[in-house]
C-alpha cells in the first residue's frame, strides 16, 4: 500500500481534531522482514528486560530499539513513512527515537506526556500481532490530546484523581494486588467505571498496519497475552532556537531507561544526508544524557519499563 506525497486535507483535520490516524497494511510488504529483525533485537538482548528472561509478569522494553538494525532503522527512509510524519511535523521534523516491546495484560489509561509543547510530538505504532479489543487492541479516547480544551483537561484531571485513588487504596496491600493487572483494574475506575468501560475507540490491528497518534492522547488497551509485541518510531517538529532547553528537558527524561544517546549506533553508521536531517538536532541536544543516566543508575534496581 502507497500513501500520497502528502497527507489530504482530510486526514490532516481528522488528526487535529481527533488525535490519531490508522494506516491499514501501509507496511504489509515489509512485515515479515520487520517481525525477523524484531525478534533478533530481543534474542541478542537476553529476551526480556535489561537483559532478562521476559517472564510474562510485566512489560519488558527496549531503548533504543530499531535503531539496533540497519533494515529497521530504513525504516525511517521509507517514503511512506516520511510523508505521514513531514506532513504532520514539516519536512525537517526531528526522529526522537523508539522502543521495543513485550507488553503483559492491561496498560491503563495515559498520555505520553501531557502539556502544551512548542512542537507537536506524535508516535509511530507497529504492532505484531493480529489484536482486537478483547486482546490488547490500542484503544484512544479522541479529542482527549487537546490542551486547554475543557474534555482533554477534564480527562487528564480524572485520570490523576484515579492513579491517586488507586495509590490510596493499594497501601499496605501487599504484592499480590500490584502485580495482578485483573486486580489492579478493579481498584481503578475512572469517573465511577471500570477502565475498560471508558468510551473510545478501538484500533483493531494486523501486522503490517500503522498507527500514528498524538502524545498527548490517552490510550490504553485491555486483555493482551503475555507476551504482545510492538515498537514505537517517536517524532517532533523541529525546535526553533529559544526553545531548545524545553528539548533538552524532555530527551533527559530519557535517563530513567539507562540510555546515553537517543539513537542507536545502527541508525547513525547507515545514515545518509537525507536521514540526518531528522537525526541532526537531537544529536546536538542529548549529550547530556550520559551524565543523568550514571546519576540514575545509582538508585535505580532497572531501567524504567515506561
Amino acid at each position: 500500500m502507497q500513501t500520497p506525497k502528502r497527507l489530504s486535507n482530510d486526514q490532516m483535520e481528522f488528526f487535529d481534531i481527533f488525535g490519531f490516524l490508522y494506516f491499514p497494511g501501509l507496511l504489509s510488504d515489509r512485515i515479515d522482514r520487520i517481525v525477523e529483525e524484531f525478534e533478533t533485537i530481543w534474542l541478542n538482548n537476553g529476551g526480556g528486560h535489561d537483559g532478562n528472561e521476559h517472564d510474562g509478569t510485566q512489560r519488558s522494553a527496549i531503548l533504543p530499539f530499531l535503531d539496533r538494525s540497519e533494515y529497521l532503522s530504513s525504516l525511517l527512509d521509507d517514503s511512506r513513512v516520511h510523508d505521514i510524519v513531514s506532513s504532520l511535523c514539516g519536512e525537517d521534523f526531528n526522529y526522537l527515537g523508539g522502543d521495543g516491546n513485550l507488553y503483559t495484560r492491561d496498560t491503563l489509561w495515559h498520555s505520553d506526556g501531557y502539556g502544551n509543547k512548542s512542537v507537536l510530538t506524535i508516535k509511530m505504532a507497529f504492532y505484531l500481532d493480529p489484536i482486537t479489543a478483547d486482546s490488547g487492541a490500542l484503544r484512544v479516547i479522541p479529542g482527549s490530546h487537546r490542551v486547554g480544551e475543557p474534555f482533554a483537561d477534564a480527562m487528564e484531571e480524572g485520570i490523576a484523581d484515579a492513579n491517586a485513588q488507586r495509590e490510596e487504596l493499594l497501601k499496605g496491600k501487599g504484592i499480590r494486588i500490584r502485580r495482578d493487572k485483573a486486580l489492579m483494574s478493579l481498584v481503578w475506575r475512572l469517573f465511577g467505571v471500570p477502565p475498560n468501560q471508558v468510551p473510545s475507540q478501538t484500533l483493531s490491528t494486523i501486522p503490517g498496519d500503522v498507527i500514528v497518534f498524538n502524545h498527548n492522547i490517552k490510550h490504553a488497551s485491555f486483555g493482551g497475552n503475555k507476551r504482545r509485541r510492538m515498537f514505537t518510531m517517536n517524532f517532533t517538529g523541529k525546535y526553533l532556537k529559544k526553545n531548545l532547553p524545553e528539548l533538552r528537558e524532555y530527551l533527559g527524561g530519557h535517563a530513567r531507561f539507562w540510555i546515553e544517546r537517543m539513537h542507536g549506533e545502527a541508525m547513525i553508521r547507515t545514515a545518509g544526508p537525507e536521514r540526518m536531517v531528522h537525526l541532526q538536532q537531537i544529536r546536538e541536544n542529548d549529550t547530556h544524557l550520559a551524565d543523568l543516566t550514571r546519576e540514575l543508575r545509582k538508585t535505580m534496581k532497572e531501567p524504567a519499563r515506561g
